[in-house]
């Protein structure tokens, strides 16, 4: 029998970190014993299988990754180790041992070649596989790197971090460029969206901030979704973005103008630990701490048009369901949120 989505899949411990394969329907995902897995996922009932599990790390698998040709899965670890696997076999290609004075929390492929990891303590390394070792090492962050991006041309390199800051790394000349100026929470996630025009950097405190491409040093707007926290951001166009948050609800974002669009679905009062986009863009994954990993259809989300005139909504109104599982099959979606001050984020807010 065909679905829209994948069936979930479920683990023995909470998946940390989750990554799809750039090209194949394949999900890889690392957790919190230090486990990583390999499954190949399908639309059809039944079809989704483990192809092969690695247990090289000591502790907690903190981020999972494919290179850009689909052909290797990087790992990182609380044991501060890196470990490069083939995706075919799953076995363990090159080992980065003591990696980073501390613990790695995320890492991102830049190239076939060259990738980069963060640590707890703000340490930023590139590092080069042609050569065996790091080409830029900086620590410039005070708190833990919790996510990673880069332009279209694999030269500068985001990185968002604990203490508030972005920073901006120069991978080509293999330098440190600037730091933007604190902002309030903890920054969690970082993406580009405008066609590289516009960066989205999600917050602890339920905010996202928004730089211009040549203006990183100052927030040039910034709007609050009235969530807990935003821990995970995804674009799906080059206007609307995936939020995942700490109370499970996976919401639909629309930037400039803002405005929350909905929600395609929830891993219930469960926080949600990483979100991925499958190729093709129709459907997105996320895993949270209830040991699931979820499939969600998110093809209608391309066509959504977002006026710039925004209509006065009743406040505390359900979030709006923008896919068949996110009214929770049959049961009541939104019953546990219903007194939830949260959902006043339904009436959307503009900047300041």
């Amino acid at each position: 029998r065909l679905r829209d989505t994948p069936e979930d899949i479920c683990f023995e411990a909470t998946a940390n970190a989750i990554a799809l394969h750039p090209a194949r329907p394949l999900l890889a995902a690392g957790d919190v014993d230090g486990d990583v897995y390999l499954y190949s996922y399908s639309c059809t009932e039944g079809e989704n299988r483990q192809l092969w599990s690695s247990g090289h790390h000591l502790k907690s698998c903190r981020d999972v990754a494919f290179s850009p040709d689909g052909q290797k899965l990087f790992t990182v670890s609380k044991d501060k180790s890196i470990h490069i696997l083939t995706v075919e076999e799953g076995r363990l290609e090159t080992r980065f041992p003591k990696a980073h004075g501390s613990a790695l929390n995320c890492m991102l492929p830049i190239d076939n070649h060259i990738f980069a990891t963060g640590d707890d303590n703000g340490a930023l390394k590139v590092w080069d596989l042609r050569k065996g070792d790091a080409i830029l090492e900086a620590r410039q962050q005070e708190e833990y790197i919790s996510a990673m991006a880069v332009d279209g041309t694999g030269k500068i390199l985001l990185t968002a971090s604990g203490d508030g800051t972005l920073g901006v790394f120069n991978v080509k000349r293999r330098r440190f460029e600037l730091l933007s100026e604190p902002q309030n929470g903890d920054l969690t996630s970082v993406v580009l969206l405008k066609r590289g025009k516009k960066v989205a950097c999600g917050s602890s405190e339920g905010t996202i901030y928004l730089f211009n491409w040549d203006g990183f040093g100052a927030a040039s707007d910034r709007f609050t979704l009235r969530a807990e926290s935003i821990d995970c951001m995804v674009p799906i166009t080059d206007s609307i973005v995936c939020v995942g948050s700490i109370d499970g609800v996976i919401r639909v974002v629309n930037v400039l103008p803002n405005r929350v669009l909905g929600s395609v679905g929830q891993h219930l009062g469960e926080p949600i630990e990483q979100l991925a986009l499958a190729p093709g863009g129709r459907i997105l994954a996320s895993c949270a701490h209830d040991q699931k990993v979820k499939f969600w259809d998110v093809s209608a989300l391309g066509g959504l048009v977002v006026n710039d005139y925004r209509k006065k909504k009743k406040k505390g109104g359900p979030l709006r369901a923008l896919s068949s599982k996110a009214a929770g099959s049959g049961e009541d979606f939104f019953a546990d949120l219903r007194d939830d001050t949260e959902l006043e984020a339904a009436a959307g807010s503009d900047s300041d």
